[in-house]
């Protein structure tokens, strides 16, 4: 299909919705707020009943994944993300719904070549690029290291 630059224009205008910002900008604060809110109450939680600081910690990350995979997996995410906007993009949450969409979009290919393989679609070059910035920072801090010594 051949379109002009003009029909794809009109196309691209009759199909996009126009973002209200004084709507969808407090939205995304209040959204991402709140999830940031439940972040920290969890943490407090965790730590009064007796965790160590690290542990609560990353017991509260494993709840804040847990439960972004959880809304995904029933659909609740999505309905979340249609009024919340970018303040669902909240790093931790963000990242588990990420990689549980595609997982759940392509499971009916199988455990292996559906699931497994389509699970970092979206996320795959995130982890991919974060890697390997994190071994060459590794290695410029090994070698400056060996100087300043």
């Amino acid at each position: 299909m051949n379109i002009s630059n003009e029909e794809y224009g009109e196309l691209t205008k009759k199909r996009s919705h126009n973002s209200k910002l004084y709507k969808t900008v407090p939205m995304a604060f209040l959204i991402g707020g709140l999830i940031c809110t439940i972040g920290e109450a969890l943490l407090n939680i965790y730590t009064m009943a007796g965790l160590s600081k690290d542990a609560s910690a990353m017991l509260t990350s494993m709840t804040l994944v847990f439960l972004s995979i959880l809304f995904t997996g029933l659909e609740w995410y999505d309905r979340i993300a249609q009024h919340a906007g970018a303040g669902t993009l909240v790093p931790i949450t963000g990242f588990a719904n990420a990689v549980a969409s595609p997982a759940l979009d392509f499971k009916s290919e199988g455990y292996v070549l559906g699931l497994g393989a389509k699970m970092f679609v979206i996320a795959g070059p995130v982890i991919v690029y974060g890697i390997s910035a994190s071994v060459v920072y590794g290695i410029i801090y090994y070698i400056v290291g060996l100087f300043m010594k």
